[in-house]
């Protein structure tokens, strides 16, 4: 697992972390049982503050994705179905009202956005 800190992405790193950790838990790339590096460990390889690492970590376990063993560290946990359609129906209504705010800027209606989903929908049956 790699994870990529901005500077300039106008997120908080802490919740940059997260975020790509909660995305490897979520498509499989890191699996039940897998540890996550330390604290103190993350945070020398990404050149932050352990405690911007912790504070990721706790909100990942708050999320019920880790679980934190004091002394041991930081494992994934068994994904829990409707915390995984909860987390991917927060990313899907995320990239909705990104793309409405670029339809609004746009002057697109609600015809054109449909059509345009419609295709979508229909390019991706197919490829």
């Amino acid at each position: 697992m790699r994870v990529v800190l901005s500077n300039s992405a106008g997120v908080p790193l802490y919740q940059q972390i997260k975020e790509q950790i909660g995305a490897a838990i979520l498509t499989g790339e890191l699996a039940e049982g897998d540890a996550l590096p330390s604290v103190r460990a993350l945070a020398r390889d990404l050149r932050i503050s352990i405690i911007t690492t912790n504070r990721a970590y706790a909100e990942l376990a708050a999320e019920g994705f880790v679980a934190t063993v004091p002394g041991k560290g930081a494992y994934v946990l068994p994904l829990d179905s409707a915390l995984v359609r909860e987390q991917l129906l927060r990313q899907v209504e995320e990239g909705l009202q990104t793309a409405l705010d670029a339809a609004r800027r746009a002057g697109l209606g609600r015809e054109d956005l449909v059509g345009m989903l419609d295709g979508l929908l229909q390019a991706d049956r197919q490829g």
